[in-house]
């Protein structure tokens, strides 16, 4: 995308309501915000305060979801380098209506905000909800959003119909279920899941689930090298977004043709009298029965070494669930306990707390 704005003095960021942000004018903007403003435009002020200011670096933070949230600092070059790399990837061009519904604490929605700067499209701002699209009646060409916003948007007749409208959607921040992926499916605009982390200055590689060339693998933006450690731990190289090789917590498998799936992460396996398994595929079998809240985890076993727990939020049948259970997972998968729980616990970022679980099975067993 050789029309993209590197130069952060050259960006402008138009919005919904035509206030134009610039380097020139965003103290200005902040100092005149009036008392009443929604918080998403005060916290996007902020950042532009930031993004705009002489230096070159910015902190971010991450979301907390494989443990304690950590800060860091990143080069706005890299930023601007990565939103460059998705641009181009969908096709985004200046004028485009963007839409930020995500929290801009974190990388993804600040991500949001640099595609806007470096492709020149015009942002729509929404406070972070569970219904993005509650009152969006502008025409979306770009909406990113976390997979609980797109759940919920498809249970609301009008809002499922914007959501159609909404020509790219990528979806990120935690792993699409297969009912929500199958509903996804149907829809005849452009969606996709991303991979990445905050590391990688949201993501590296995009995933299409819906239509001719849809896939359950991921294909990688073109400058990014892939390997897998002798874990098979996913190991990336992004010298645009990223100094450092990255080695994840994800069991990847990477394909003949350079896409790669990944298949959970290396500390959600468990380890139950010598068998391996890995606790995301157990939760996506179980999706089929179990329509509340639920998580796998494990509790420490003397004849296993670990025991695997089911917690499940309190609506749910419980009584038949064994013998369901039994039917759809081999004997070393099915759960040794279920545990019924008023809530299960969640990150920051509305993902599965793991370490939070595993406190409460061993507390109710």
């Amino acid at each position: 995308m050789s029309h993209s704005i590197t130069d952060r003095s050259k960006q402008l960021l138009q919005l919904e309501d035509g206030t134009v942000c610039n380097a020139g004018n965003i103290q200005d903007l902040m100092a005149k915000l009036p008392a009443d403003a929604p918080e998403i435009r005060r916290d996007l002020y902020k950042f532009l305060v930031d993004w705009f200011n002489e230096s070159p670096y910015i902190t971010v933070h991450t979301s907390g979801s494989t443990g304690t949230p950590k800060e860091f600092t990143v080069r706005k070059e890299q930023m601007m380098q990565s939103a460059a790399l998705t641009c181009s990837f969908l096709h985004l061009q200046k004028g485009d209506n963007a839409l930020l519904c995500m929290p801009l604490q974190y990388i993804a929605g600040k991500m949001v905000v640099v595609r806007a700067l470096v492709a020149g499209l015009n942002l729509i701002l929404r406070t972070p909800s569970g219904h993005p699209l509650a009152d969006v009646t502008l025409p979306l060409r770009f909406a990113a959003m976390i997979p609980l916003q797109v759940y919920n948007t498809l249970q609301v007749a009008e809002e499922k119909e914007r959501l159609c409208q909404t020509e790219i959607l990528i979806i990120g921040g935690g792993a699409i279920h297969k009912e929500l992926e199958d509903e996804i499916r149907q829809l005849p605009n452009e969606i996709y899941s991303t991979y990445g982390m905050t590391e990688t200055l949201s993501h590296i590689a995009l995933r299409k689930l819906n239509g001719s060339d849809a896939s359950s693998a991921y294909t990688p933006f073109p400058s990014v090298k892939l390997s897998l450690s002798p874990e098979e731990t996913l190991i990336i190289q992004a010298p645009l977004v990223c100094d450092d090789t990255l080695e994840t917590n994800d069991i990847a498998q990477i394909h003949p043709d350079g896409t790669f799936t990944i298949l959970g992460r290396k500390d959600n396996i468990v380890n139950t009298g010598g068998i391996k398994v890995q606790i995301e595929c157990v939760e996506e079998t179980l999706r089929s029965i179990i329509s509340t809240t639920f998580a796998i985890t494990t509790v420490p076993h003397p004849g296993l070494g670990e025991a695997i727990v089911l917690l499940v939020e309190k609506t749910a049948d419980t009584e038949k669930l064994p013998d369901q259970i039994a039917s759809l997972l081999p004997k070393y998968q099915q759960p040794k306990y279920i545990r019924e729980v008023d809530a299960i616990p969640l990150t920051g970022s509305g993902k599965t707390d793991r370490k939070a679980c595993r406190l409460l099975a061993a507390k109710l067993i």
